[in-house]
């Protein structure tokens, strides 16, 4: 399942095709003015597909999520360029979260959870019948809002959990996979002499880089991450903010925030969600600078949201 030949150290990730048949193995999965009324959401701007010479990571056709009778996502269109950033980017309960998971099937998780439409990655369609969600989890990384560390685990086993759990037992190679991991993670030196203390004894910022590490070690293809920053403080958040500019050379990156100064600084591109409806998707700086769509521009300039 995983190469486990040993190799120089070194931080390019090496990772195998993407295939969908792949056998599924467990894997643990870190002013005062009066408001202006939100607006109800009108037709999308046209979304800017990517360039003819841009891979696209994600082809969401028509894609809508339901929970019960409730319907969380709307007919989206999206296609998510590969290795870059894309920010999704909307007020709370505007479906932001749910169409993230929809892109690692986590959101089946929850009990009475449908979609309708497909997401297409790498040409092969995320929920055919013969696809385990355990391999798209596998190939699909999450790091959730929350760090979530497992508690009775020490920092080294946190970071090595997946791949554990995937039968590698190659001491080495863990090993080497382990330094790799943290130092993706910008972590590797504030923890390299204290590998065997339970990863819940670090500070919060260091957790949240912890459980990137864990997401990081099993190789993942692309990193969805669901408002990583959104209980640190600014010098944990910067930490992370560099470290997803360092990732997005060897991998798609795909972050919900709620922060948009955060979106202008990370992404390349930003799709703009309201009431379940995707917007507008276009390149950051024109999302935030000069959007097409007036409900875009009405939250980008703080009148609602």
């Amino acid at each position: 399942m995983f190469d486990t030949r040993h190799t120089t150290m070194n931080p390019v990730i090496t990772r195998k095709p993407f295939s969908m048949s792949d056998q599924a193995k467990p894997v643990a999965e870190s002013a005062t003015s009066t408001p202006t009324p939100a607006p109800q959401p009108g037709p999308a701007a046209p979304a800017s597909a990517p360039t003819a010479k841009a891979q696209v990571a994600f082809d969401i056709q028509d894609l809508s999520v339901f929970y019960g009778k409730t319907q969380a996502i709307k007919n989206v269109h999206l296609q998510i360029p590969a290795m870059s950033v894309t920010a999704i980017i909307g007020p709370s309960g505007c479906g932001k979260s749910t169409a993230l998971r929809a892109l690692n099937r986590m959101h089946e998780l929850t009990p009475g959870a449908r979609h309708t439409g497909k997401i297409l990655m790498k040409g092969e369609d995320l929920y055919a019948a013969h696809i385990d969600p355990t391999v798209v989890r596998r190939r699909v990384g999450m790091v959730f809002q929350k760090s979530n560390p497992f508690p009775t685990l020490s920092i080294s086993e946190n970071v090595l959990v997946g791949l554990r759990l995937n039968g590698v037992r190659d001491k080495a190679f863990l090993s080497q996979r382990l330094e790799e991991s943290l130092r993706m993670a910008a972590l590797w030196d504030e923890v390299k002499d204290h590998l065997s203390r339970p990863g819940t004894g670090l500070s919060g910022g260091q957790q949240q880089r912890l459980c990137i590490a864990r997401a990081l070690a099993v190789r993942p293809e692309i990193l969805l991450m669901d408002e990583p920053c959104s209980a640190l403080d600014p010098i944990a958040t910067a930490k992370v903010e560099e470290l997803i500019h360092a990732l997005k050379s060897q991998y798609t990156v795909v972050i919900v925030t709620h922060n948009m100064q955060q979106a202008a600084r990370v992404s390349e591109n930003t799709a703009f969600f309201y009431m379940g409806s995707l917007i507008e998707f276009g390149p950051t700086e024109q999302i935030f600078m000069n959007p097409k769509n007036p409900q875009t521009e009405a939250y980008v300039s703080g009148r609602f949201g």
